[in-house]
């Protein structure tokens, strides 16, 4: 079954001059596949991840996710469709640093007025699956990078989405707890059944992907797909980005 359809979708900025983010773009995304976006430094990535999340819409085209256009949706209809159906990580965490991390994580649930041993339970089950149980009292800022990337991982599935869309989740944490957050990723996806769509610049961090899509200058530029090896699908990452002339901050020099 397909959980994420792209139809033709354009995103035109105007202005002085109008930019052309996005141009036709096609793409179907099937139930459970855990879907790496890359491409270089402004070629459209994140709009098109913006597209998906209706944070943004698109100029022409449309995006189907579980068979409805959320872009026609009135305001209140999209607000309950983004809580129930989809899940967020950011790469700057997105967290309420006034809150701690269990009241961080039951956010969602505390807006669809669940019972409160329903949210007790389900926020010990999500710091259980992601290893912060000890930490759930504490505030953000008391912890680590990684550990409010994963605090915001259990945040975005802790009210069961059908898609998580993460925009670069490890671009600013070190390679041990970028190695975590995308093994918590996997997991969730393995174990759930969950579709995850992820912009990244990082081939480690793609290569826990089962398919990476290519953008450049707001086409798609080409895709490929993983066998068996990680390993062998990370340099086959590495091998595309440089055939492009991919800058260093665009290439991992981490090793598997």
């Amino acid at each position: 079954m397909n959980m994420l359809e792209v139809k033709q979708l354009d995103k035109i900025y105007s202005g002085k001059v109008a930019t052309h983010a996005l141009t036709n773009i096609n793409l179907t995304v099937r139930q459970g596949q855990f879907v790496g976006i890359m491409g270089p430094s402004g070629s459209g990535k994140t709009t098109l991840l913006n597209m998906v999340s209706t944070i943004d819409k698109p100029s022409n085209g449309e995006v189907m996710i579980n068979g409805k256009n959320p872009n026609t949706m009135r305001k209140g209809a999209l607000a309950e469709f983004r809580r129930r159906e989809l899940g967020f990580v950011f790469q700057d965490f997105n967290l309420m640093d006034t809150l701690t991390v269990e009241e961080n994580i039951v956010l969602p649930l505390t807006l669809d007025y669940r019972k409160l041993r329903e949210m007790e339970q389900l926020v010990q089950q999500m710091a259980s699956r992601l290893g912060i149980t000890n930490i759930l009292g504490k505030r953000t800022y008391e912890i680590s990078g990684g550990q409010r990337q994963r605090t915001a991982i259990a945040r975005a599935i802790i009210a069961r989405p059908s898609l998580i869309l993460a925009d670069e989740p490890t671009g600013s944490l070190d390679s041990k707890s970028a190695r975590i957050v995308m093994e918590s990723l996997s997991s969730i996806n393995v174990e759930d059944g969950t579709t995850i769509m992820l912009v990244t610049h990082d081939p480690l961090a793609a290569s826990y992907c089962d398919r990476i899509i290519f953008i450049k200058d707001g086409e798609l530029a080409g895709e490929i797909q993983r066998g068996d090896s990680r390993q062998a699908f990370y340099q086959q990452i590495i091998d595309t980005l440089s055939s492009w002339g991919g800058h260093a901050d665009e290439l991992s020099s981490v090793r598997l």
